[in-house]
């Protein structure tokens, strides 16, 4: 049991000071939260066969690999997202302009 908390408390720490070092993307913070709950499912499993350390162990990296694949997916999102709303907000600019062009044209055709 005393393994299982060492192991637990490793993880917090290197989240801790992960987290304090810079902003985390959104693949590290997949990757850290698939690690830490990897981490804790596999002591749980584990602790069931005698085993808590190798299970958190084997969890921890089964998270890791998950978690920053579902991160990945979710930032590339994130990126197409801000993408097309620059897309958007370059249209709307593009209307705004055609739309004082065509009032500009209607005020010189009335004089």
């Amino acid at each position: 049991m005393n393994r299982v908390l060492i192991t637990f408390a490793a993880f917090l720490l290197m989240l801790t000071s992960l987290s304090c070092s810079a902003p985390l993307s959104t693949r590290e913070k997949g990757a850290a939260i698939g690690t830490v709950g990897g981490a804790g499912l596999g002591a749980i499993i584990g602790s069931a066969t005698g085993h808590a350390g190798a299970g958190a162990g084997i969890g921890g990296l089964i998270g890791l690999g998950v978690g920053a694949l579902i991160g990945d997916q979710l930032q590339r999102q994130e990126q197409t997202q801000t993408q097309q709303q620059g897309q958007f907000e370059q249209n709307q600019a593009e209307i705004e302009r055609q739309r004082r062009e065509i009032e500009r044209l209607r005020q010189q055709r009335e004089y």
